[in-house]
């Protein structure tokens, strides 16, 4: 080897070494969205898919979008899995799927970020039924003014019960709190003390609060260990004149218990965005209470949500080319 050939090789040896930038595959996101996601570090490049997610995602250190089991047994350096919803059940796979839930990759989700909007949702739905105003939507449509059927109900001094007090059921207790009720969470966390609710007990002891509320929201997310937590035997433990009210999952509670509680006049009303099937079908006998307030798993959506959930996805691919930890990330064992 000649002088000029070692000093070549020592010069090469002593450059610093170049970092290789991570790449972070994305799906299901506007061009304007991406760009943004792209100034959150120049360490990382933030990609669109442009279909072929098996080989896409082959050399992706994270992914932002739901991956399928293909998806996660095709990712060779995958680190990072962020998703836009709170919901991880369709991600872990209930069904049977469990390659990222006992995979060693990290999972994000949105938990908390819709919380405001699905907890007003929540209220909307309480203060409609309580106030009877469905009554009054169908009498608009026939220009009928009468007051002698109304029937309103004093929420001041009521009993709640929050089921699952995460990010969305602590605003829901917050909300009723100002409206003076008295509301008992069911979680199975040790929830920090909170001046918005009475009591924490566990979901065992769920039957054992029941039989004296007057509004069960549904708040917890869909679990194998919540999943139909609110039973037949739970609505029938309600006490008459009760209201019900499910903003998370629809696989939360059983849809025939509900339909049969409301057949039977036992809940005064109920409020639901999510069902269990959705879409709810056409024949559910749910339509046809004129007590109760269908909507299409639409109480995260807000004027304010989008930016949130971007803004948390953009914070975390920061932390995630700093090497620092990632904010929202999920127990895959628990499920949320």
């Amino acid at each position: 080897m000649t002088i000029r050939q070692f000093t070549a090789i020592a010069m090469v040896c002593a450059l610093p070494a170049v970092a290789q930038t991570k790449k972070i595959l994305v799906v299901g996101q506007p061009p304007e969205v991406i760009r943004e996601w792209q100034t959150a570090s120049d360490k990382v490049t933030v990609v669109a898919s442009r279909g072929n997610l098996l080989q896409e995602i082959a050399d992706a250190d994270a992914f932002v979008g739901e991956p399928t089991p293909e998806m996660v047994r095709a990712a060779k350096k995958l680190k990072w899995v962020q998703t836009a919803s709170a919901g991880v059940e369709r991600i872990l796979h209930l069904s049977g799927g469990n390659d990222l839930r006992d995979s060693d990759i990290i999972l994000t989700n949105n938990q908390i970020v819709q919380g405001p909007e699905i907890a007003d949702h929540a209220m909307a739905m309480l203060l409609a039924l309580s106030r009877n105003l469905p009554l009054y939507f169908s009498d608009r449509l026939k220009t009928n003014w009468r007051r002698e059927r109304f029937t309103g109900i004093e929420l001041n001094g009521k009993k709640g019960v929050v089921i699952g007090c995460g990010g969305i059921g602590t605003q829901i207790a917050l909300r009723a709190w100002a409206h003076g009720m008295k509301i008992t969470c069911v979680d199975p966390e040790d929830i920090p003390f909170s001046p918005f609710i009475v009591q924490t007990v566990k979901p065992d002891r769920l039957n054992d609060v029941l039989p004296d509320t007057d509004v069960v929201f549904i708040s917890a997310p869909h679990t194998p260990k919540s999943h139909k937590m609110m039973g037949p035997k739970q609505f029938e433990l309600l006490k008459k004149g009760s209201y019900f009210v499910a903003v998370s999952r629809g696989g939360v509670y059983d849809l025939p218990g509900l339909i049969k509680a409301l057949d039977e006049r036992k809940l005064a009303g109920a409020g639901v965005d999510v069902t269990d099937p959705e879409p709810l079908p056409e024949d559910s006998a749910l339509w046809k209470f004129d007590n109760a307030i269908i909507t299409p798993h639409i109480a995260g959506r807000s004027d304010q949500d989008q930016g949130r959930m971007r803004g948390t996805v953009k914070e975390n691919i920061r932390r995630f080319a700093e090497g620092l930890p990632l904010i929202n990330v999920v127990d895959k064992q628990k499920g949320y």
